[in-house]
């Protein structure tokens, strides 16, 4: 089938199945893949128009809603560390574009510092999962609890209504307090704010959700559970990419020597293979143990410094 927005050809059933492949795996992490589709897209399709990272973020916006679904489903998602989220993500977002039209025509420089943050944190992480305690290093108490009872509601035959892992004890302009299984967390508001704030930023200015940097930051700074970061994580991807859409479909008109809108249909074809993979990986999450889930975050963060590196390199 031929789209005329992307200018390229291929088969309806191709971004469908790449699209749940890819999501099946990343959402687990609270990462959508759209930045594993970016250049799937580009280098396999040959879809090279500046409205790519539009479509990307289409895939977003469809994709995105059945992941957090299924957290809800099973009581993983802390709602107020999700509005905080998108709080900050969403002002952040429209500053990033701005800035990406106005003083980053060519953000070669700025890519190569945030490929450098996303280095760091990787290994980072790297170094966390392999440290000297052994398979349980990296793995809270909550995590180690929350493993049990999934095991123990398994052999039960009990479903994810049966336990409900996350209790919000406080949450005000100063802290959020919550508590997963037998353990207690804390966390600075402002703290979570800003750092969404500056994701937004990144992810006006290169169109990336920002999911790959927010949930390790989550994990790894702020010590939160693997198990309960991914839904807003994924939350805040979904209103960066809605108010991406916006964005560049209202500058369409002002550039009609370019192919600035989303290409609707690819966008949504990769969006309905994206929801299946999101849907079955957040229910498939619970079963994977931290560190695999961490070790993969990891691993997301360090190829996403790589690309970006070679990029900076190769132009």
């Amino acid at each position: 089938m031929f789209f005329s927005t992307a200018g390229i050809e291929v088969a309806l059933w191709i971004p469908p199945l790449v699209a749940f492949v890819v999501s099946f795996f990343t959402s687990m992490a609270g990462v959508s893949g759209a930045f594993l589709l970016l250049p799937f897209q580009m280098s396999f399709l040959g879809y090279t128009n500046p409205s790519v990272s539009a479509t990307n973020q289409v895939f977003n916006i469809v994709a995105i809603p059945s992941g957090v679904y299924r957290y809800w489903r099973e009581g993983r998602m802390v709602w107020p560390l999700t509005w905080m989220v998108i709080a900050g993500t969403l002002p952040g977002v429209f500053i990033g574009a701005l800035v990406r039209v106005t003083y980053l025509p060519d953000p070669k420089h700025f890519k190569l510092f945030v490929a450098a943050v996303l280095l760091y944190i990787g290994l980072k992480m790297v170094r966390d999962v392999q440290g000297k305690k052994g398979a349980d290093n990296g793995k809270s108490s909550g995590e180690k609890r929350f493993q049990e009872m999934v095991k123990s509601a398994g052999a039960k035959g009990s479903t994810e209504k049966d336990f409900q892992p996350v209790r919000v004890t406080h949450f005000n302009m100063r802290r959020l307090g919550f508590t997963f299984y037998d353990e207690a967390f804390d966390v600075s508001f402002w703290g979570i704010f800003l750092l969404s704030f500056v994701v937004g930023i990144i992810g006006g200015i290169y169109g990336i959700g920002g999911g790959a940097i927010i949930a390790p930051f989550f994990i790894t700074f702020f010590g939160l559970p693997v198990y309960i970061v991914a839904g807003a994580a994924l939350m805040g991807t979904f209103v960066t990419s809605v108010a991406g859409v916006i964005f560049y479909q209202a500058m369409a008109p002002f550039y009609p020597h370019l192919s600035v809108a989303p290409d609707w249909l690819l966008g949504i074809l990769f969006g309905l293979g994206g929801m299946a993979g999101m849907y079955l990986g957040a229910r498939s999450q619970k079963f994977m143990p931290a560190r695999a889930i961490k070790g993969m975050l990891a691993a997301i963060m360090l190829l996403t410094a790589a690309k970006y590196i070679l990029e900076y390199f190769s132009s």
